[in-house]
């Protein structure tokens, strides 16, 4: 089983830190990804046998790592995702670069981000 990082857990939602190229969720690829890993690590957890629920609030793209909010129930997961859909859900993005970027192309990303 991958090595899961828990943030925060709950009756109702899971918190966790997705590692990077590991996708949110199943792919054409086939490869691990994190529904499927939080499904296994709450299974074994709570001894469950048949399936467990969780669902999905946002995602993260594949190449990028960071915190992911999960919900446990589907109560959770209507309420999360109201939320992300009245934009009262939030989420902050840190870039974190290596090397030094060229002035014209740093200038076109700082435009091209704004709303």
């Amino acid at each position: 089983m991958q090595k899961l990082k828990v943030i925060f857990e709950d009756n109702h939602i899971i918190v966790v830190e997705k590692p990077v190229n590991i996708p949110s969720q199943g792919d054409k690829t086939g490869d691990i990804d994190m529904l499927t890993i939080i499904k296994d690590y709450l299974k074994e957890k709570y001894n469950k046998t048949g399936n467990v629920y969780l669902g999905l609030i946002h995602r993260l793209d594949r190449p990028v790592g960071g915190v992911m909010v999960f919900a446990k129930t589907s109560k959770a997961a209507a309420r999360l995702s109201e939320q992300v859909r009245e934009k009262v859900f939030q989420k902050t993005y840190l870039v974190v670069v290596n090397g030094k970027m060229e002035e014209e192309k740093r200038m076109l990303r700082r435009f091209s981000t704004k709303k």
